[in-house]
């Protein structure tokens, strides 16, 4: 079955299997370095889940819920 990093709990380490959506909203969450393969660390999960926290490549990044929900992770 698979998830989005919406659903990943504080404290794991997942890996990106792919983007869904398309466009610049796919381009923007491309460009943030959150690409196929690659390792994230969800840091933190705010009480009503938005944002969550991540680290990827090494760098913190803060992502909106919609946002997260467009990465498949496994």
């Amino acid at each position: 079955m698979s998830r989005t990093l919406k659903q990943v709990k504080c404290g794991e380490t997942v890996t990106v299997r792919r983007l869904q959506g398309e466009g610049p909203v796919k381009r923007r969450i491309m460009d943030m370095g959150i690409t196929k393969g690659t390792p994230v660390y969800v840091r933190k999960v705010a009480p009503l889940g938005d944002p969550v926290e991540v680290t990827v490549r090494g760098y913190e990044l803060s992502l909106r819920k919609g946002d997260a929900d467009m990465v498949l992770v496994e």
